[in-house]
């Protein structure tokens, strides 16, 4: 019955853009016959209203009736042009995460079943919230004289969640069953991310630690922190944390009155997030101004943790080569980093990849350095990605998705930023350290580690070999077979599959057609 509720989900998601006129809008362009068929047929069923605004609009609409849970997936969307292509990504990116408030008195009963406290003993006053969003909303609460944020998880948020990734997951294996061409872009995997970020998102314990990593990798970074976590008054469905006075980011008039540097907050900006992103590995993923403070003293403070991004060791030494080939015209190398990485499948010619690298940067080098846009280049790499078959990497586009919003976030506040030479001082040492013979050092190391822990894991090994050798005899031997009740447990449930699939898809037709002469 589940995937029968997931049909029912997803039937009443597409009606809903239908109806916004999300559907009319979408492109037709190198589609089969049948689709532009499809979108002229539902065209006339969009709202008269919806055909006079602009696509962001229709999109915003649409997310909001279908509620939290499609805010989140829009906002996961806009970081994968790659799966659904550079407009549309930046017309999901537009989606605010502004929702209605949810009772205070309720806020404070999730805050005491996850704490275990009375509210009383934790808080002096508990204020009504000032912020809300799909997944929690914020109170200014008092402890004492002193002032703390806190964020409360949305109630019913992780099951409305779990009822409409069901549909996710139907829809993105249905597209790799029925569209071959998108495989190579792994929606089902995709799905997973999704889920799982969200998950990680909705357990506030989690954005807390993310804060305290940060918090130590930054100590020593000049012009950059993020707010202290209360861990006392911290849990899943509640962190506390310090209280940030400052100017948001995308109040550019505020801060020329507060007499801050504009130009050299966006330097200090997109210098820091490449040194958490080089040097830690560990970046905050979620860097639009609205989460960005300027405090007092000058000092950039980055507050809602809930997505972070991770990069291996590989990884940044790859993404440092990449930008370091670009920026030396040698594109014959960053052809070979996308090989030796594996982004690029082995049957592929490198110099013909490195032609189609050298399309994307000779015309970066023929324009000043302030006019180049990071989301043009981005764009430009996913056609050619897209002609070499290259499998979707999750956390590249996560960091390449943040790059674009902190380049903007820069060129808000320095309309003439020139990002490569405000990340030249960051870029140029993590490169002397790591791409030199410190790296030759550093690799050894990592071998001799590795070595250790392959001797010490032999013994478990062997044994494990030696297991494995004798059931594969056996089965040499005798074959591999299913007692009855397993094959007849196996029939069943594939009967019962294909019927209820059937039946499903019957019933989603009839809806379908249902609420067309109803409405």
């Amino acid at each position: 019955m589940s995937t029968i509720g997931a049909y029912f989900r997803l039937a009443r998601v597409g009606w809903v853009l239908v109806r916004e006129g999300v559907v009319s809008a979408l492109p037709t362009q190198d589609m089969p016959p049948a689709i532009g068929l499809m979108k002229s047929l539902v065209e006339p069923l969009a709202r008269f209203r919806a055909k006079k605004q602009a696509r962001s609009e229709r999109l915003t609409r649409a997310v909001d009736r279908l509620g939290p849970s499609y805010v989140k997936i829009g906002q996961f969307l806009a970081t994968r042009p790659d799966v659904v292509g550079v407009d549309w990504a930046i017309d999901l990116a537009l989606l605010q995460d502004r929702m209605a408030y949810f009772p205070t008195d309720t806020a404070k009963a999730a805050v005491q079943a996850s704490l275990g406290r009375p509210i009383h003993d934790l808080y002096t006053s508990f204020g009504e919230p000032i912020a809300a969003a799909s997944i929690a909303q914020v109170h200014p609460c008092m402890i004492g004289d002193r002032k703390v944020a806190v964020k409360v998880v949305r109630p019913g948020v992780r099951q409305r969640f779990a009822h409409d990734i069901e549909g996710m997951y139907l829809l993105s294996r249905l597209q790799e069953r029925f569209v071959p061409s998108s495989r190579r872009l792994r929606p089902v995997e995709v799905t997973r991310t999704l889920e799982q970020t969200t998950k990680m998102e909705m357990d506030l314990r989690l954005e807390a630690a993310a804060l305290s990593e940060i918090a130590e990798n930054t100590k020593d970074d000049p012009g950059f922190r993020v707010p202290q976590v209360d861990w006392e008054r911290t849990g899943r469905d509640v962190i506390t944390m310090e209280w940030i006075d400052g100017v948001k980011m995308n109040n550019i008039d505020g801060l020329r009155a507060a007499g801050y540097d504009l130009e050299k907050l966006a330097e200090i900006l997109i210098q820091s997030f490449l040194r958490h992103t080089l040097r830690d590995g560990f970046f905050h993923a979620d860097m639009h101004p609205g989460n960005l403070f300027v405090d007092p003293a000058g000092t950039i403070v980055a507050v809602d943790m809930g997505i972070v991004g991770r990069l291996g060791k590989k990884e940044r030494r790859f993404l440092a080569e990449i930008l370091y080939g670009f920026i030396t015209r040698d594109y014959l190398r960053v052809a070979e980093v996308h090989f030796e990485a594996g982004y690029v499948p082995a049957h592929h010619d490198v110099s013909a990849f490195a032609q189609a690298i050298r399309a994307i940067g000779e015309p970066i080098h023929g324009q000043p350095a302030e006019t180049i846009s990071m989301a043009r280049l981005l764009a430009l790499l996913f056609e050619v990605t897209d002609l070499f078959e290259m499998q979707t990497r999750p956390e590249l586009i996560l960091l390449q998705k943040t790059m674009v919003v902190v380049e903007g976030v820069s060129r808000m506040l320095d309309p003439r930023f020139n990002m490569w030479k405000a990340a030249e001082p960051v870029v140029g040492q993590w490169i002397r350290d790591n791409l030199g013979p410190k790296r030759i050092v550093s690799d050894i190391q990592d071998g001799i580690k590795a070595m250790v822990k392959l001797a010490e894991a032999a013994p478990e090994i062997a044994g494990q070999t030696g297991k494995f050798h004798q059931e594969l005899l056996r089965m040499s031997e005798n074959g591999l077979r299913f007692d009855e009740q397993t094959a007849e447990a196996i029939g069943k449930a594939e009967a019962r599959y294909s019927r209820s699939g059937r039946i499903a898809l019957w019933i989603i037709a009839l809806s379908l057609l249902y609420i067309a002469f109803a409405i």
